[in-house]
């Protein structure tokens, strides 16, 4: 697809305004940089946004992610790839993604608990809504793929 069909940034900027601020709040938290790559691209799997996972595909390999965890991110739970911490991170991103599945399933939380006091658990969660509110504008978009090249630190 080449042509997207709406560009909402155009159609309605102020709208896209808070969501770039929660962004930008979300990478200047402290979050590890390496759980947002993964909730992002995890995310943009499941909701099957070609946009993102380009993006954050790319972004992640800027920031020094191997291809091999890339690669693997689709079936985490059959890999020695993941530290326990990025696991509970991925099920919870599954979770919340998936929420009309029932809901977020407390052994999940717990689990992410375990690993996390409650100031990270809140950037995590933000940022697993924000990756899934981006996706939502991304395939509704139908946003051109291929382009996006990452900012050069």
């Amino acid at each position: 697809m080449s042509n997207a069909r709406i560009n909402l940034g155009k159609a309605w900027p102020q709208g896209k305004t808070p969501l770039f601020a929660l962004t930008a709040a979300i990478a200047e938290s402290g979050l590890d940089r390496r759980l947002t790559d993964l909730i992002n691209i995890r995310a943009s799997q499941i909701n099957q946004c070609a946009f993102c996972l380009d993006m954050h595909t790319k972004d992640a390999r800027a920031a020094g992610e191997t291809e091999q965890r890339i690669y693997a991110l689709n079936a985490w739970r059959e890999t020695p790839f993941f530290t326990d911490e990025e696991r509970a991170v991925l099920a919870l991103t599954e979770e919340i993604t998936l929420i009309a599945d029932g809901g977020v399933d407390d052994e999940v939380w717990a689990a992410a608990a375990k690993h996390f006091d409650e100031p990270a658990l809140g950037r995590i969660v933000m940022a697993i809504v924000a990756i899934n509110a981006w996706n939502r504008l991304g395939v509704t978009q139908r946003l051109p793929v291929g382009g996006y090249q990452p900012a050069r630190s």
